[in-house]
């Protein structure tokens, strides 16, 4: 596992003798960083409990570590959530899309999500051979989706493989009254059961600040375009280029909808999606 930004550093994809030394990049980040204990704050939209071993930095934070793991990043981050030894993290962005019905609570189609996010990765695998990258194959749910009506969040995992590796992405989605915070988990494939408990952990101490809490929606406030099933089958690609961290990550451009080619044109155009 990777245990010190230098060892992470080594283990990315195109690492040139341009990349910041690991002196410049400890400074930028020791400025940033916030030690646990501690209440992170997600914007003055949500906050997040920093235990003791962890450490917390926000939106601004979170895109120079993006920037140093030579990921786009999309503006809408508003915190990196990681244990010292860097050996997982969780990064959280807020889609200020406005208030999600869950109306589909209860008739959420995994095999029809699941046919959506094939055939988007197929679109995918071309924009992949365009840049002489590995083809990513999906091979079913690591956890199909599934939404709690008690804390509003929205949770499922895609299992891909590509050149003999496995790949999951673990993706949470926390509804809020003007939009969603989304939440992915970075971690080694072969650590995530143990991993996932310690993730769930966290967030059972993530809230939204008052005034954004999701039953506190009134009329007139906006409404997102889209529901439940759209949060999945429309959210991975990006999930998978913002977060790909590691090769493991690194490698899913994936998992997406039907609008995989627009988000791939505004994602590598350094556009806002």
């Amino acid at each position: 596992m990777k245990k010190s930004w230098a060892s992470i550093l080594t283990m990315m994809i195109g690492v040139t003798a341009s990349m910041p030394t690991l002196a410049q990049e400890d400074e930028d980040l020791g400025m940033l960083q916030q030690q646990g204990p501690s209440q992170g704050d997600l914007g003055d939209i949500a906050e997040v409990h920093v235990p003791e071993g962890f450490f917390f930095t926000d939106g601004d934070g979170s895109r120079v570590i993006m920037e140093l793991m030579q990921n786009p990043t999309s503006q809408d981050e508003m915190g990196f959530l990681a244990p010292t030894n860097m050996e997982w993290f969780l990064l959280f962005e807020f889609d200020e899309a406005g208030y999600i019905s869950d109306d589909e609570k209860d008739s959420l189609d995994a095999d029809a999500m699941l046919d959506s996010i094939e055939e988007g990765n197929e679109m995918g695998n071309k924009e992949r051979q365009k840049r002489g990258w590995a083809p990513l194959r999906i091979t079913g749910w690591q956890q199909a989706p599934r939404y709690n009506p008690d804390t509003h969040n929205l949770e499922w995992a895609v299992k891909a493989e590509s050149e003999g590796e496995e790949i999951i992405n673990w993706n949470t989605r926390l509804l809020g009254r003007r939009g969603v915070m989304k939440v992915t988990l970075v971690t080694d494939p072969e650590s995530l059961l143990t991993t996932l408990p310690k993730s769930a952990a966290l967030l059972a101490d993530f809230a939204y600040k008052r005034g954004h809490q999701y039953a506190e929606f009134r009329k007139g406030d906006k409404i997102a375009k889209y529901g439940l099933s759209a949060l999945v089958v429309g959210g991975a690609t990006a999930v998978a280029l913002k977060s790909g961290a590691f090769k493991w990550l690194w490698k899913v451009l994936v998992v997406a909808g039907v609008a995989v080619g627009g988000l791939f044109k505004s994602i590598f155009g350094r556009k806002k999606g």
